[in-house]
């Protein structure tokens, strides 16, 4: 773990925990095994501690991110749109469940209270990417578009490694 991180913190100062936790969560994305214990360490209290916080708070993910992350608003007008269905279609789709990430590491499957685009529900996005007044039918076609794109973009890889 980058050592500087606790630079700008107090040692064995237990009110620093949250801010450290979303420091290190800033560097990799996630919240690894080793960097819980070495907070631990720095803030003098126990790992099961900082595991507690760190699983209490929707903030902090043990887990890294795909690199596409599929954001499924769950909120009213996208839960009258029939929303429940399209999340229903994309673990299907994936072969996960809400909360996970493709063992390619390539998708994050995730829902949310509300993506704040109401007036194109059931509405998703993936990375910065908004996919709105959808149907069923169309989530493997936007699932494909992405799997495309990266095997494209690894046969690029491949070409320029050779």
């Amino acid at each position: 773990m980058h050592r500087k991180i606790f630079d700008d913190y107090k040692e064995k100062d237990r009110s620093c925990l949250i801010p450290l936790l979303q420091d290190v969560q800033g560097i990799y994305g996630y919240l690894p095994e080793v960097s819980l214990r070495d907070v631990a360490e720095f803030v003098g209290i126990p790992m099961c501690s900082v595991y507690g916080v760190a699983t209490f708070y929707n903030q902090f993910r043990l887990t890294p991110l795909g690199k596409y992350v599929i954001r499924i608003c769950r909120g009213t007008a996208c839960h009258v749109k029939s929303s429940a269905n399209i999340l229903i279609a994309l673990e299907a789709e994936l072969g996960i469940k809400a909360g996970q990430t493709t063992r390619d590491k390539l998708f994050t499957l995730e829902t949310v209270a509300c993506i704040g685009a109401c007036s194109i529900a059931p509405v998703i996005s993936i990375n910065d990417e908004y996919y709105g007044r959808l149907t069923v039918q169309e989530v493997p076609k936007i699932i494909n578009k992405y799997r495309k794109a990266e095997k494209a973009e690894n046969s690029k890889e491949e070409k320029v490694s050779a």
